[in-house]
């Protein structure tokens, strides 16, 4: 299997720090987005949508889009399920990944593509060229940090964000926290203590180096 990627893409991150948990060979393939080489011939052959991640498996079959890799990679290998093993775990933990994703990251990923001099008319991934609209800049800020303080709650009812374990949720969660604090200046607020325990434990594990 091979894994197109970039450091610098949180979402490639997602998926780099699943496959650390589950100890994967995947073949990490570089694409350097600082030279748009998402936007190349040979790129867009793989994926058409000029974003990242991709994978492509060894009978070349091109899975996109974050939540269709993991699932495939979780149920391919099932060793380590990190999206649960009954269907009582894979909704919780579909529903809570799936909050952080549209709550959080999303909300990140707005205002950053939005307000960043360097995505001047690349406002939304993809394709297509959009605008940048500044008034949605400060309406992220609002929201991420209504998703801190929701998540705050979260955090002091549970170990973890689905529940007892670490899972995919989880994943998502650490890669927004990291992606607010160094592309939008918003780092976990001071005042939560719960917050602050969960990201302390998650960071320090292994993976979240990947």
């Amino acid at each position: 299997m091979k894994l197109y990627h970039s450091r610098g893409s949180p979402n490639s991150r997602r998926v780099r720090i699943l496959i650390a948990e589950k100890g994967l060979d995947v073949e990490l393939v570089p694409v350097d987005l600082g030279s748009k080489e998402q936007f190349s011939e040979a790129y867009r052959a793989v994926n058409p949508r000029a974003v990242l991640p991709t994978l492509v498996l060894d009978d070349g079959t091109v899975i996109g889009e974050v939540p269709a890799i993991m699932r495939y990679l979780d149920e391919a290998f099932p060793e380590k399920p990190l999206l649960g093993k009954t269907p009582k775990e894979k909704g919780v933990i579909a529903m809570w990944e799936r909050r952080v994703e549209l709550e959080g990251f999303a909300a990140v990923m707005e205002g950053v593509r939005n307000n960043a001099a360097s995505l001047k008319d690349r406002a939304i991934a993809g394709p297509h060229g959009y605008a940048q609209i500044p008034d949605l800049v400060e309406r992220s800020r609002k929201r991420v940090a209504y998703f801190y303080e929701d998540f705050e709650r979260r955090l002091s009812e549970a170990e973890f964000v689905a529940g007892d374990e670490f899972s995919a949720a989880d994943i998502t969660l650490l890669v927004t926290v990291d992606f607010a604090t160094r592309a939008f200046s918003m780092p976990i607020p001071e005042g939560s203590p719960a917050f602050a325990r969960w990201y302390a434990a998650v960071s320090n594990r292994p993976s979240a180096s990947a």
